[in-house]
């Protein structure tokens, strides 16, 4: 079940249809057991207090969501500044490890780009596979020129791979960065303590109004998982600076 959180359109679907079902199995019980008068003040306060701490819920984790999406925008511009530099830097090296260097990069570059756009598991495997394929052989060329002439020249060089190296996997540990499952578990639970009390404190059971709750509820959490979606998400980073990058390089 947990796995369903990072499928948003299987969130709104699940959401929606749980909590439209509390809200009315809370009407149901509501009918039977009717508040009294004197008791229903008292019932108003939990509830409001119970949405009221759902609202900040949800909230918080929309902020969550939001952090770790500008998290994602912030390293792709990082990675392509440092691939960018490396590139300039690459006229540090003895001409045959230049050449070889700057159509490494950008063989690199479209490979990140890809990481970016697609979708497809089995693509993105192949996507790994050959970049670290292609990092390995950067190194490589880097390396070996630093380690025949160890200047502070050709330092400069391998610092930038370095950076190049870095940026990758700080960008692949920020799309693993997602909302805690137990934390979506926990604003489920009390989504669903706030929409059955919606139910029970109703006076009349009316379908079309017990729907509106669990719908912005659902949507609310629709949004959130969107965003914290990097790959199955509509609302997804766009490598921008890399692909501006690519133009140049050609």
């Amino acid at each position: 079940m947990m796995l369903l959180f990072r499928y948003p359109r299987l969130v709104f679907l699940f959401s929606f249809l749980l909590l439209w079902l509390a809200a009315w199995i809370g009407g149901r019980m509501g009918r039977k057991a009717k508040l009294e008068e004197e008791s229903r003040a008292d019932f108003g306060v939990v509830q409001g207090a119970t949405l009221t701490l759902l609202g900040l819920i949800i909230g918080f984790s929309f902020s969550m969501a939001i952090g770790r999406y500008d998290q994602r925008k912030i390293y792709e511009e990082a990675e392509a500044n440092a691939i960018g530099t490396e590139y300039v830097r690459a006229d540090l090296l003895p001409a045959p490890e230049a050449v070889r260097v700057r159509e490494l990069l950008r063989r690199y570059t479209d490979l990140r780009i890809a990481f970016y756009e697609t979708r497809d598991r089995d693509e993105l495997k192949k996507i790994d596979t050959d970049t670290a394929a292609v990092q390995g052989e950067l190194w490589a060329a880097v390396a070996h020129s630093a380690v025949a002439q160890p200047t502070p020249v050709l330092a400069l060089a391998a610092g930038g791979m370095n950076d190049v190296l870095n940026s990758q996997g700080y960008t692949q540990a920020a799309w693993w960065n997602r909302i805690p499952e137990g934390a979506w578990g926990l604003m489920f639970l009390i989504a669903l303590f706030a929409n059955w009390m919606l139910g029970y404190g109703a006076r009349q059971m009316q379908t079309k109004l017990l729907i509106v709750l669990p719908l912005v509820v659902s949507i609310s959490f629709f949004l959130i998982s969107d965003i914290d979606s990097p790959r199955r998400g509509m609302i997804r980073v766009h490598p921008q600076n890399l692909e501006s990058l690519r133009d140049s390089l050609r």
